[in-house]
């Protein structure tokens, strides 16, 4: 099961961080996983290259685990950011079970290119 979040406009503005909110994860097998899409139109989004994130996908992503502890493999939060250089940017989180897991996500765009200057 993927969920696909809203694509992200980033016009004046450098980069973008994701906060990845993960629900009760019960399943013991469940693998969640994070990738990060990047697009300079929103119907051609592609995967980012490593070296255009801020922190990784596997970090931001959550592992099968023998006991699932809140804060660490259930119940947590987590983070990526964007670099690059394309306008659009989208989170996915991809499950490797059916069961329903809550995940949300927060885009916030920063750096912006015209700021306040006091």
């Amino acid at each position: 099961t993927v969920q696909t979040g809203k694509v992200i406009d980033r016009a004046c503005y450098e980069s973008v961080t994701f906060f990845l909110n993960y629900g009760s994860i019960t399943s013991t097998n469940a693998v969640l996983t994070a990738t990060i899409k990047e697009g300079d139109a929103t119907g051609t989004m592609t995967s980012v290259a490593d070296a255009d994130l801020i922190g990784t996908e596997l970090a931001a992503s959550v592992g099968a685990t023998g006991t699932r502890t809140s804060g660490t493999s259930k119940a947590v939060a987590k983070t990526v950011g964007y670099k690059g250089v394309k306008r659009y940017v989208q989170a996915l989180v991809k499950s490797t079970v059916t069961a329903g897991t809550l995940v949300a996500a927060t885009a916030v765009l920063g750096n912006p290119r015209n700021a306040p200057t006091t």
